[in-house]
């Protein structure tokens, strides 16, 4: 078995050929097991029957990157796109991962949206036991060590309710969005929330009254988000003066965002400070810190703790 990263593949439909989907089946097992070459060869075989069907370009594309050839797998990937512009499939960002595409727009909605609504029904146990997820608990703490209790909290992105339930016993109002419908659908299982939206960050706090919070808290939310301007200044306009905007991210040496091969953006902490300058706050806190494991080795983040001014 190959060590080499395979994200999801989310809303894989059948191509409408029999033949051509189990050989797709068949690639799929052959890319996991790290045969590129076998996989590439069935994958144009699928193509072959169903030229059209953007998950084997996107899937041929995975298989050439297995093999090096960098360049074959932009191509397939460029194809995929085109054939599905909605990008559900997550062509863009595996794009911006080989420099091809734009690392701050490569992660969209509609593929965020997919991923996790196929992954909501095991997202918790996968989280916290195989992946040791730990930032909802290390922002609680962070959080309450600054002040013991909060009075109206927006969770971006809330996702199951994890860093809801991290906090909740230190907080009078907690109101949440996701862009996964399945993901809300569980978090409002709990009944940890006053009030859930399924929406994208932006535009959900861009609709609330000014000043509405005093702390925007986002647990793990900016890795599928490459541009933080207009998050911050979105979370500038809900919270009140002195409110806290408190969030982890995948941190990176180079001097700009980028598309790791995880597919997730990871943030250099000049950027950071940057994004959080030009929205009105004030850096209390940019900690090195990994909130959860990546094939057993622990992910480099930042735990950030910031203040409107």
């Amino acid at each position: 078995m190959t060590d080499y990263f395979l994200p999801s593949v989310p809303v894989i439909f059948d191509s409408g050929n029999l033949l051509a989907d189990r050989r797709f089946v068949y690639g799929e097992a052959l890319l996991k097991e790290g045969d590129g070459p076998g996989a590439a060869d069935l994958f144009r075989q699928v193509l072959e029957l169903v030229p059209e069907w953007a998950p084997a370009w996107l899937a041929l594309g995975d298989a050439e990157l297995l093999c090096h050839h960098n360049e074959a797998a932009v191509t397939a990937w460029q194809r995929c796109l085109a054939l599905h512009p909605a990008d559900r499939l997550g062509a863009q960002p595996r794009l911006a991962r080989l420099g091809a595409s734009d690392a701050g727009t490569a992660l969209g909605h509609g593929y965020i949206a997919a991923l996790f609504d196929e992954y909501a029904d095991r997202f918790d146990q996968h989280l916290t036991k195989a992946l040791d997820y730990r930032a909802p608990q290390m922002l609680a703490a962070f959080l309450l060590d600054h002040r013991s209790r909060f009075g109206r909290v927006f969770d971006a992105g809330c996702g199951t309710g994890l860093m809801a339930a991290s906090i909740r016993p230190h907080v009078d109002f907690i109101a949440g969005c996701d862009l996964s419908a399945a993901m809300v659908a569980q978090a409002r299982m709990k009944g940890l929330y006053e009030h859930l939206i399924c929406q994208d960050v932006v535009t959900a706090l861009q609709a609330e009254p000014a000043a509405s919070y005093d702390l925007v808290m986002a647990a793990d939310v900016f890795v599928y988000i490459g541009d933080l301007q207009p998050v911050f200044a979105a979370c500038s306009h809900g919270l009140t003066k002195g409110g806290f905007l408190a969030f982890t991210t995948q941190s990176t040496a180079r001097d700009h965002v980028i598309i790791g091969e995880d597919l997730r953006a990871a943030h250099p902490a000049a950027y950071l400070r940057s994004c959080a300058r030009d929205s009105g706050f004030a850096v209390l806190v940019l900690d090195a810190v990994s909130v959860r494991q990546d094939r057993g080795q622990p992910v480099p983040g930042w735990l950030c703790l910031l203040q409107k001014e």
